[in-house]
């Protein structure tokens, strides 16, 4: 019997030993997967801003549409102006603008069509994966929306936003910290994930990281 009571008890002693343990560590795993999922994420956002901010100044708006955006940076150019020379002070005092400088051969502009995707991330990038999250357990795309503003001031401003939400972004983490993470933006009226821009505001197409 006493030999059955100590086996008991040291199973008990185990089992708090093994409790307390992964109480401690559990929450420690999951930053550390949280941070390298965020930082993934944060990366792709990145790149989704930047093929945005080009389609816009080609197209004058954002897109919202994948397809449109993922076809603009495979098959569409920017104009790139080279600049040779500039105007010094002694061509400004003798009254020159650029434009009479560019007349005369004493500065070159030269204009260039290059390649989006080469300009931007290079002919290696895998343009094709931009949509989506870079979480390998799930091929769920990124929420894209774009839209048109019109200020306090009557000014009409384009938007775009491009979105993942923790559910999505921490998928197959501890659900408890996950849904304890969710809850504390939402208290903070902060969105449960990560975003680029916004379809409500102006916000300079930041991300709420930064």
């Amino acid at each position: 019997m006493k030999t059955l009571i100590q086996t008991v008890l040291i199973a008990v002693a185990l089992l708090i030993a093994y409790l307390v343990y992964t109480s401690i560590q559990d929450p420690i795993d999951f930053e550390k997967a949280k941070s390298a999922r965020y930082e993934a994420t944060i990366a792709r956002l990145k790149d989704i801003r930047k093929a945005e901010l080009a389609y816009k100044d080609v197209n004058g708006k954002f897109t919202g549409n994948w397809d449109s955006l993922v076809t603009f940076v495979k098959k569409d150019s920017l104009i790139l102006v080279k600049k040779y020379g500039m105007l010094t002070d002694s061509m400004l005092d003798a009254g020159l603008t650029e434009a009479k400088a560019l007349k005369q051969g004493l500065i070159i502009r030269d204009t260039l069509k290059v390649s989006v995707l080469d300009s931007l991330f290079g002919k290696s990038y895998p343009i094709e994966k931009i949509k989506y999250v870079p979480v390998s357990d799930t091929i769920a795309e990124f929420h894209l929306g774009a839209t048109v503003i019109t200020t306090g001031s009557g000014i009409n401003v384009p938007v775009f936003e491009a979105k993942a939400h923790n559910n999505t972004i921490l998928i197959n983490l501890d659900r408890q910290l996950v849904i304890n993470l969710n809850d504390q933006k939402r208290t903070n009226q902060k969105y449960p994930g990560l975003k680029v821009g916004s379809l409500t505001e102006t916000n300079n197409n930041a991300g709420n990281w930064e």
